[in-house]
């Protein structure tokens, strides 16, 4: 394959998406510039890539202009990964978050007009935007957003700077609204709902599901980092100030679902379902814009995910969680 000079900055490469995109974008021969704080002590997910000759690593602070600069210097496209991810963590680091999945990225943001090279700029939000929707009503990306968490209200805010800058700024923004994420990864994390169920019920435990009949979106690692590559490489004029639902309709599942595909695999399991949990959270998302117009439909769906996920725990790949927890999860932060 021949090489690809085009330089990207990954802004949170070393986390749970950015390790996989990180290694999908340089097998697919682009010049990839890591940039990450390494809040979970997850310094070794980038080991593997530090002998790749387009590869480099910046250590650094999103808050820290200096930093980032430096990180900026060259680059053509940037993706915006970086934060604090997931309801539970914002809400228990509520100050912090605030400074980086806010104040970060809209300086971030603003810092990238200095740099007249950079041409592409995608932030990745969320389907979370969406919150609670009733019945069975598909949400598009002109749907009504919702946000019920700290998480949701600060990627809104972000996705409205970005979408008011048309006119201003020399660069182009995407937005990339997530689905809950699952599958395999080198800092993967089971407090994501399909790896944590798959991996307590293979483990014996008794799993408790709270309204088991939500829906919610869910695509596997590797689509994202397929989605982002057809991002970077689409025709501008069809993704330049827009907003994409990130995923597809394959995997819109309830948690019931979720649990009846587990247990095709694991068929005596512990299960206990109560309803109106603290995360009421429920909405089914429309991913036609995405199919349409970057051609992308996922290549893995839930049960490929489950099916991988069992078979790393049958090879005893995942047998010192409970030891080191807080690397397979967001649930604490190391921050001076």
């Amino acid at each position: 394959m021949k090489k690809n000079n085009t330089k990207i900055l990954i802004i949170g490469n070393a986390g749970y998406i950015g390790t996989v995109l990180t290694d999908y974008l340089l097998e697919s021969n682009y010049f990839v510039r890591g940039f990450d704080l390494c809040i979970y002590n997850n310094h070794q997910t980038i080991l593997p890539f530090l002998s790749k000759p387009n590869y480099e690593f910046c250590y650094g602070d999103l808050r820290d202009e200096n930093a980032l600069k430096k990180a900026l210097k060259d680059i053509i496209h940037v993706v915006l990964l970086a934060g604090l991810v997931g309801d539970p963590i914002t809400k228990k680091y509520s100050d912090f978050s605030e400074k980086v999945n806010y104040t970060g990225l809209i300086n971030a943001i603003n810092l990238i007009r200095n740099f007249q090279n950079i041409e592409r700029v995608i932030f990745v939000s969320t389907c979370s935007n969406y919150g609670l929707i009733k019945g069975d009503e598909l949400a598009d990306e002109c749907h009504e957003l919702k946000p019920l968490s700290l998480y949701a209200k600060a990627k809104v805010a972000v996705e409205q700077h970005l979408l008011g800058l048309s006119g201003k700024i020399h660069y182009t923004p995407i937005i990339l609204r997530f689905a809950t994420a699952f599958g395999l990864s080198p800092r993967m994390r089971f407090d994501l709902t399909i790896n944590e169920f798959t991996k307590d019920l293979y483990c014996g435990k008794n799993l408790l599901v709270y309204d088991a009949k939500t829906w919610r979106p869910y695509c596997h690692v590797v689509d994202f980092a397929h989605i982002i590559r057809k991002t970077l490489e689409a025709p501008l004029s069809n993704v330049a100030f827009q907003v994409f639902n990130a995923g597809g309709d394959v995997n819109n599942n309830t948690k019931q679902m979720i649990v009846d595909q587990i247990q095709l695999f694991i068929p005596n399991s512990n299960i206990t379902y109560k309803e109106h949990g603290t995360d009421p959270r429920n909405y089914r998302v429309d991913f036609r814009k995405i199919k349409d117009i970057l051609e992308f439909e996922p290549q893995y769906t839930v049960q490929d995910g489950i099916q991988e996920i069992l078979q790393a725990l049958k090879q005893h790949l995942f047998d010192k969680i409970e030891k080191n927890k807080d690397f397979y999860g967001n649930y604490t932060i190391d921050i001076n």
